[in-house]
């Protein structure tokens, strides 16, 4: 879930950089902090990484969005789009450690991948054992897994390739996907499929038909999302101009997304009426952008006016547009705040410091709403209420301060390091 440690700490590179002139930035002169630290590392897209798990914890542990007001609206906003922008950070991660500017070939190239090959096989045996602690969340780690095992091949494409991939998923994924889940829903070659698959057997899921298909994360509409990552990867994010582009870029993208959704729920006859039915009357005024409305999968019928909106995780052309947009504006404006905003960047140092470490206090706040509701039985909060504020509140304090403790003495995480030393006999490889 994180690039490639560097080996200086995220807040430690800031203070190292302050006192030196940005290599990267259009005015040398000035001293400003860099976008990339001098040991390598994006500050910029750590602080992007650490706003998605903050994102993450909004979503599984404060309060609902009917709560109403700014915190509603921000809890609203946290769902879908946090996981969306941990995916595009991920395929972004996927070239850092195969060769941003340059792609490894030969002998490093092999090592490289095979690194790739151990860590993913590990985060889809992480993903499943958080699984396996029948928490209400949905871990997203096992389908990363997979991801990254798939567009392992295309890590040599350019920037322009990988944007059209990735372009071409949005538009053509979503549709295949609805395809196979009604066919799925309509049918029991989905049950034969998970009968004879042996990662079904040995995890007790849906095994692949759910990694591919009937998960919260399918891996056919959560691939252009790792492309464009692998695609802003590419891209020389020193210059302002580009870092420019990529914000306005997100905002079109933003724009054409959810706009699009809500014109089309407005103009095609009867598709309001269709979803609400689909989905036990839920209101499809605001389908364009929340997930209020409902899932109608699994329900008798799901309409094909079901691709015209925007709701989170609702796996089509439109959400996967306006969810990248976001994604890629708040990337930009990360980037943007680490060059520019000195100051703003010290105080968010332990931000990105969880960004760091973003893979183990994911983790970690499983395992803690594990332990608080199964062994200890402490009484969950009511999401409709302001109640649940305080314990979101804790967690994120909670994920700064282990950050920051643990990144002040070590270069990687604890599950960093560990899927790190993992992969270190894919270096005797010929």
């Amino acid at each position: 879930m994180t690039d490639e440690g560097s080996p200086v700490p995220p807040h430690a590179a800031l203070r190292e950089a302050a006192a030196v002139p940005s290599p990267l930035s259009s005015a040398a002169a000035s001293p400003r902090f860099p976008t990339r630290t001098p040991a390598g590392r994006l500050i910029g897209v750590d602080l992007a990484r650490g706003l998605a798990v903050f994102g993450m914890y909004a979503v599984h542990v404060g309060p609902d969005p009917s709560v109403g007001g700014p915190v509603g609206f921000l809890m609203e906003a946290a769902r879908g789009r946090s996981a969306t922008l941990f995916g595009v950070l991920a395929g972004f991660s996927l070239v850092i450690i195969m060769g941003r500017r340059r792609p490894r070939r030969g002998r490093a190239g092999r090592r490289a991948a095979a690194r790739i090959v151990i860590r993913s096989v590990l985060l889809i045996a992480l993903g499943y054992a958080l699984t396996a602690l029948d928490t209400t969340i949905e871990v997203i780690l096992s389908f990363y897994g997979l991801l990254f095992l798939l567009l392992l091949p295309l890590y040599r494409l350019r920037a322009r390739t990988l944007g059209l991939l990735a372009a071409a998923g949005a538009l053509l994924m979503p549709q295949i996907l609805y395809a196979i889940r009604v066919a799925l829903d309509e049918g029991s070659w989905g049950d034969a499929l998970i009968s004879w698959d042996p990662l079904a057997r040995i995890t007790d899921t849906d095994g692949f038909v759910e990694l591919l298909f009937t998960g919260e994360y399918p891996v056919l509409t959560w691939a252009p999302f790792l492309l464009a990552g692998m695609a802003v990867a590419r891209l020389d994010l020193s210059r302002p101009r580009i870092r420019s582009r990529l914000a306005l870029s997100g905002a079109g993208l933003a724009v054409l997304g959810y706009g699009g959704s809500w014109l089309a729920l407005r103009l095609v006859p009867g598709a309001s009426g269709l979803i609400a039915s689909a989905t036990d009357g839920g209101s499809a005024s605001s389908a364009w952008w929340s997930d209020v409305v409902g899932d109608p999968y699994g329900a008798a019928s799901t309409p094909l006016s079901w691709l015209l909106v925007a709701a989170p995780h609702s796996q089509t052309t439109f959400w996967i547009v306006g969810n990248t947009g976001v994604a890629l504006v708040v990337l930009a404006g990360c980037l943007f705040v680490v060059d520019r905003m000195p100051r703003l960047t010290r105080a968010a140092a332990p931000v990105a410091a969880v960004g760091t470490t973003a893979l183990t206090v994911y983790a970690l706040h499983i395992v803690a709403l594990w332990l608080l509701t199964d062994v200890w039985y402490v009484p969950a909060a009511d999401s409709d209420s302001m109640a649940a504020l305080p314990m979101l509140l804790a967690f994120i304090a909670g994920a700064m301060l282990l950050a920051v403790l643990w990144t002040a003495r070590f270069r990687r995480g604890p599950l960093e390091l560990l899927l790190h030393t993992a992969s270190l006999p894919a270096r005797r490889l010929r």
